[in-house]
């Protein structure tokens, strides 16, 4: 899938949220009562915050964010942890990622804080990222 030309790229300095949880649906077996059966029901994805300090690229966010009303791209992204050297240490593929909410600055002149966005998207699961 070719992503969206606004879909944002770039180093973030800061991720959280990468998770998945099984559903599980407890059944119970007649005329067995040493266990209970896990049976998996679905997989759930959580969404992921992406933040960074301000960059010229934050521009191409904002026109993700609205191309979504002329249509909706769901492109797959990768993200990456990576070394200080650049090099990566893992890595993971997102299928159909979709911005749900961008979080600007807040700019205070009197405070020290570096101005920074945090960028949320939606995804639909993990896909094969190429190996680190």
């Amino acid at each position: 899938m070719t992503p969206h030309p606004a879909q944002p790229r770039g180093v973030y300095t800061r991720w959280y949220g990468l998770a998945s949880e099984v559903e599980v649906e407890q059944r119970r077996e007649g005329g067995n009562n040493g266990f209970v059966w896990q049976l998996p029901t679905r997989v759930t994805f959580s969404t992921i915050r992406l933040t960074r300090p301000l960059t010229p690229e934050t521009a191409n966010v904002a026109a993700w964010i609205s191309s979504l009303a002329t249509g909706i791209t769901r492109p797959t992204a990768q993200i990456a942890a990576l070394r200080a050297d650049g090099s990566i240490v893992a890595q993971w593929g997102l299928v159909e990622v979709l911005p749900v909410r961008w979080t600007g600055p807040t700019l205070d002149p009197a405070g020290p804080a570096v101005a920074t966005e945090t960028l949320e998207i939606a995804h639909h699961g993990f896909t094969d990222a190429g190996g680190a």
